[in-house]
């Protein structure tokens, strides 16, 4: 493992004392400008990071876990950190949570604030990019357990909880083709650094093992959100030669779906069928009620925090992959024909 630099460090390299080294990181107007240079330099040499409990743990273990979901108002992360935290907590752990929006730039700034609370590890949902690969790594040499869930980037040495995506999005293809679906899109395509998900990935693959293709014109690099899902939505229905089901990613999206049709004045499932990743509660609400893939994310989140804990105990962890159930409503039909798009 990498050690850990502390002010004494710094303030060694820089040639002060501790107390004029603290003093450079939390009242640098009250340092000479070369005083205050020298610091910064060794803090920069050493890579260092203020411990912001302030020394609250010497002589003990930290009992603190950092969660880093995507997003707080997906329905599936907010499950999961409840559950999450309830497990951590009945084993004397207390929970951090924070956002990364889908972004890994965000999640540098999030990863560097959860090591400043000097947390025993942190339970991730990976951002899309590489901006905090060497950061994560350098994490795990400082000692900070890791663990991945919902993405696992490529080449990921960390274990990961994640559902089967390719399996769950076969399932859902299948489904409609067997309802008599040819030209189907999915809410968001595959690209290595703005979309890099499974689900969008192993769509076109899928589709063309029934003989089917995704037309150019289904395919949009999108992010994961209701508002980019409902404006797609209306991007699909205005085309000529429109689908004649919609897969949405993510609950999220599916509302973001849902409102588009509603808007555009097509009907579920006469002109457009519709199907969703996640069981969330207004899915079986609305009229029609909602085909959906089920994620088991309270078994998810129980399963990341119990390995967490593992981890922290010096016990090695596997990844895990999980099944999603297709709940059938009434949101599927076999289509009448090719609707046509129309003005709205």
């Amino acid at each position: 493992m990498f050690p850990v630099a502390t002010i004494q460090d710094v303030a060694r390299l820089a040639g002060v004392s501790p107390t004029t080294a603290k003093r450079a990181l939390r009242e640098p107007d009250k340092l000479s400008p070369e005083t205050l240079a020298r610091v910064r330099a060794a803090v920069q040499t050493l890579e260092y990071e203020p411990d912001q409990r302030a020394g609250s743990l010497r002589g003990g273990q930290s009992r603190t876990v950092g969660l880093i979901v995507a997003s707080v108002v997906e329905p599936f992360f907010a499950e999961f950190a409840r559950v999450a935290g309830r497990t951590l907590a009945a084993a004397g752990y207390t929970l951090i949570i924070s956002e990364n929006e889908y972004s890994a730039a965000r999640e540098l700034t999030e990863l560097q604030r959860l090591y400043g609370q000097r947390v025993a590890g942190i339970i991730l949902r990976p951002g899309y990019g590489d901006e905090s690969r060497d950061y994560l790594r350098r994490l795990a040499g400082r000692g900070v357990h890791l663990l991945e869930f919902d993405y696992i980037p490529p080449g990921s040495p960390y274990p990961g909880f994640m559902l089967d995506n390719e399996r769950a999005m076969e399932e859902a293809v299948r489904y409609l083709h067997g309802l008599g679906h040819e030209h189907i899109a999915a809410l968001g395509t595959y690209h290595p650094q703005i979309h890099p998900e499974t689900r969008s990935k192993a769509f076109p693959q899928i589709m063309a093992g029934l003989g089917l293709t995704v037309p150019a014109e289904y395919q949009r690099v999108t992010l994961l959100t209701e508002e980019t899902a409902y404006r797609l939505t209306h991007e699909l229905m205005a085309l000529d030669t429109p689908p004649t089901a919609i897969i949405a990613l993510t609950g999220t999206e599916g509302i973001g779906a849902f409102r588009a049709v509603r808007e555009r004045g097509w009907r579920i499932p006469d002109d457009l069928s519709l199907v969703t990743f996640d069981n969330y509660p207004w899915t079986s609400l609305v009229t029609p009620p909602i085909t959906v893939l089920e994620q088991p994310v309270a078994e998810m989140a129980v399963s990341a925090a119990r390995g967490m804990i593992s981890l922290i105990g010096g016990e090695a962890v596997s990844s895990r992959v999980f099944p999603a159930r297709l709940i059938s409503r009434l949101s599927c039909a076999t289509p009448r024909a090719v609707p046509s798009s129309r003005a709205g």
